[in-house]
């Protein structure tokens, strides 16, 4: 098959590689002209696709990056997957989404499958996606994208698919095109139980993370170890699942899968009162974890200089979207804290370069990438751990 795939961040480029590898035909669109030469020289920008991959599919001519829209006509497959981010006042922002069906919309002249993977509210497909597009039939699957970044045991081979059509053609085509890549495809009712199965999957994090955040703080009260109280709950074998308290969450999809969720459940007229509880627990916690930083510095770190280790979202990968690590900053910075920041895979972020992680006076851990030395933070006369994993710290 001849497959587009509109969008070569994170989602996009994993499922341009697995298509690659199976002997499709694939073009990469993205409108990052620097991101696409990157590409075409056989540069990965993402953990787990290595560059001997791309430059062995470019060499057999199976992958080629792109930022030439008309590329994508002749196409059998068009894959989109760009970002579904959250606006300002934090609501859902389809600009990029429907970008890409504009794109399709004026440049793809042939009938074909037509598959949104970037994540969204349940109807995207039906009403954002398919009723914008006139003039041709083609055929319509939502298959939301599981891409874990770092996670090294499950990938886009072995995580099982979800698909959903607008009709059984459609869902026929699609389990074709992923089967040839994917070990396990399960097939939906409609577009809209896809659509809202990956929503919820995260809404499902989201609301536990907030759970273990809120109690983590009741336990401080209390004066007790609230991850000694959860390590003691998770010997239970049956009816727990564990969860650890941190500075809030990160990424592209549970700090933002949750609100798209309320947001279409408050246009049905059913207030997502619980979601949105679990939003502002984890929003808070930033403000939570610099209360703490303070009070254990001494009640004030004007002047200090203090370094945040690790800016990135999550441990071992370079991905910033989201993190609470900004806030963190932010306020520390307004309390007159001489601030800086260490994070070896991020290098640069918001104008600003990684410094050398000694010579602080204190410090607070927000992310422990594995390329961190815990003998270099434990050099801060103070340390404030949000990960648990610097043995002797203060921490949530």
């Amino acid at each position: 098959m001849r497959v587009a795939i509109i969008g070569q961040g994170y989602v996009g480029l994993t499922i341009a590689v697995g298509a690659a590898g199976a002997g499709h035909e694939v073009i990469g669109f993205d409108v990052n002209a620097e991101l696409v030469r990157l590409l075409n020289s056989g540069q990965s920008h993402i953990e787990g696709i290595t560059d001997q991959n791309l430059h062995g599919f470019i060499a057999s001519k199976v992958y080629r990056a792109t930022t030439d829209a008309s590329l994508i006509n002749g196409s059998d497959v068009v894959v989109i997957a760009v970002p579904t981010p959250l606006t300002e006042v934090r609501e859902p922002d389809l600009t990029y989404l429907h970008s890409a069906v504009e794109l399709i919309h004026n440049n793809l002249k042939n009938s074909a499958l037509i598959i949104n993977e970037s994540t969204s509210f349940p109807g995207t497909l039906r009403n954002e996606i398919a009723a914008r597009i006139s003039g041709i039939i083609h055929l319509y699957v939502s298959s939301p994208e599981r891409v874990d970044p770092g996670n090294t045991a499950w990938g886009t081979k072995n995580t099982p698919r979800l698909i959903g059509g607008l009709t059984p053609e459609a869902v026929k085509k699609a389990t074709e095109f992923y089967s040839s890549f994917c070990d396990t495809v399960i097939e939906v009712s409609s577009p809209e139980v896809a659509e809202a199965a990956k929503i919820f999957e995260n809404t499902f994090r989201q609301v536990n993370i907030a759970l273990v955040n809120e109690f983590a703080q009741i336990a401080e009260a209390l004066g007790i170890s609230g991850r000694e109280v959860l390590d003691a709950a998770a010997t239970k074998p049956y009816g727990f699942m564990e969860f650890n308290p941190g500075p809030g969450v990160g990424g592209h999809c549970i700090p933002v899968d949750p609100t798209y969720l309320a947001y279409v459940a408050n246009k049905v007229g059913v207030p997502a009162t619980f979601i949105k509880r679990a939003n502002e627990v984890n929003l808070a916690m930033p403000a939570y974890v610099v209360k703490r930083f303070i009070a254990g510095a001494g009640g004030s770190v004007k002047g200090k200089s203090v370094v945040v280790v690790g800016v990135a979202y999550k441990a071992n990968v370079a991905d910033t979207r989201e993190t609470p690590a900004a806030a963190i900053v932010d306020l520390l910075r307004e309390a007159g804290a001489n601030v800086a920041w260490h994070d070896p895979l991020v290098g640069t972020w918001r104008g600003e370069n990684s410094a050398d992680l000694t010579g602080f006076d204190i410090a607070v851990v927000v992310t422990k990438h594995d390329v961190v030395k815990a003998s270099d933070i434990l050099k801060s006369s103070y340390i404030f751990d949000c990960t648990g994993s610097i043995a002797g710290a203060d921490g949530i």
